[in-house]
């Protein structure tokens, strides 16, 4: 399933899947991927400088906060976008993932803009009945 939001003309997509080869659901190990596409709509050029996650496993609440993604901190012109792939571990096998991207307009004026990431959610298949 493909969640968007957009904030300012900035459209964040996430597609997540389950990936089986990296997970031991019977030591309660689940790994998820999901790929991120950030795409520029507004006139302004921008730089995505931070993130923060908000990542729940059944009823556990953890933070993630830290610069870049994947270790960059890419530009995006107008009309420009840039992807990338990442991962999440649980323990419960069901879960969801939301934040927001710390972003700089490039501008004289430079803008922050704290720019939304969809909730989306994890569900382990062997979980399902």
């Amino acid at each position: 399933m493909l969640y968007y939001a957009i904030t300012e003309g900035i459209v964040v997509k996430v597609e997540a899947s389950y990936y089986p080869d990296a997970s031991t659901p019977i030591r309660n190990e689940y790994v998820f991927v999901y790929k991120i596409q950030i795409e520029n709509h507004s006139t302004e050029t921008i730089q995505l400088l931070r993130r923060h996650w908000i990542i729940t496993d059944s009823y556990v609440k953890r933070e993630v906060e830290g610069a870049g993604v994947v270790g960059k901190q890419p530009i995006l012109e107008p009309g420009e976008n840039y992807e990338y792939v990442s991962g999440c571990h649980l323990i419960s096998g069901i879960g969801k993932m939301n934040g927001t991207y710390l972003m700089q307009k490039r501008d004289e004026t430079r803008k922050m803009i704290k720019v939304k990431i969809p909730t989306f959610y994890m569900v382990a298949p062997v979980l399902l009945n």
